[in-house]
């Protein structure tokens, strides 16, 4: 029977699938119910050194074919967020997502989230809708690479980077995380987007821009992935738009190592995971894939 073990580099989960960052993951409960529930780990909400509110109301909305958010990385910060990581990673293997500003910022956050227990730390380079985070670094390889460099030197746990689909530069920011030390990529984070109403001839959110997740991103993502596979020989993990099983097989085969759910637990309820590691396998035992490293990059060959 084929195996759903799978291998980021030097972290091993027995299930390939994670709780993306920004669902159900704002409290140590919620992140072990994700566990419970068929994901392979859970990957915390971005958390920055001081509590922010986020942006103000309206800031998420359905759309068609996806989700437009522009919530703004509302978080407790990481003093109050130690309970929250402490409980949940004894029960289970929980990645810390952390934002800052400055390479100093995110090698505090990292070193905080592995005194706390994370088995990982994501690097939340590319968030399209908070001021001063995000996006503006995470499309300047020199500042990746001075943030992930920084971040390296500061913990012992697995560094990877989250990247930004906005950006025509994707394959130089992959390498140089690569070249940085970086153990893997996430991609792919949100796609910037707009949502305008004509009635009253202004944009819907209150911070105007927003970030499109769902299955309308999916193609982008699985595009990107195996751009990256071509040019990185670290792990890549694969997220945007996975509802199913197939969607899972997509990012796999253009070259992920594992993948991340964010917007179908939403939609598909916390059952998702089971459904989607139920699926791959029945796949994977039809056409002869062994394990999911037998299956990763399949589309290259």
């Amino acid at each position: 029977m084929a195996s759903l073990r799978t291998e980021i580099g030097a972290l091993a989960l027995e299930k390939p699938g994670m709780v993306a960052s920004g669902i159900m993951d704002e409290t140590g409960p919620s992140m072990i119910r994700m566990i419970k529930e068929g994901a392979g780990a859970a990957v915390s909400k971005s958390i920055g050194c001081e509590p922010n509110e986020g942006h103000k109301n309206p800031c998420f909305s359905e759309v068609c074919g996806g989700l437009v958010n522009a919530m703004g990385l509302p978080n407790p910060g990481i003093e109050l967020f130690e309970e929250e990581m402490r409980t949940a990673s004894a029960h289970g293997k929980i990645i810390g997502s952390v934002y800052g500003a400055k390479p100093d910022e995110f090698a505090f956050l990292a070193g905080k989230m592995e005194d706390f227990g994370a088995c990982a730390v994501e690097l939340n380079l590319s968030c399209p809708h908070a001021k001063g985070y995000g996006m503006e670094i995470g499309t300047d390889p020199a500042i990746v690479k001075s943030i992930v460099s920084a971040v390296k030197s500061s913990v012992s746990i697995p560094v990877w980077a989250k990247l930004t689909p906005n950006t025509h530069i994707l394959a130089d920011i992959g390498r140089a995380v690569q070249d940085a030390g970086g153990d893997a990529v996430v991609a792919i984070n949100t796609l910037k987007a707009m949502i305008i109403s004509p009635e009253f001839a202004r944009p819907v959110l209150s911070n105007k821009f927003g970030g499109l997740s769902g299955k309308a991103i999916k193609p982008v993502g699985v595009r990107a992935v195996y751009d990256l596979k071509s040019v990185l020989d670290i792990p890549i993990v694969g997220v945007g738009g996975i509802y199913g099983w197939r969607d899972a097989a997509e990012y796999i085969m253009a070259g992920a190592s594992a993948f991340q759910v964010g917007s179908a637990v939403l939609s598909e309820g916390t059952g998702v995971f089971g459904k989607i590691n139920e699926g791959l396998e029945r796949f994977m035992d039809e056409y002869g894939y062994g394990s999911v490293k037998s299956m990763a990059g399949a589309a290259h060959e």
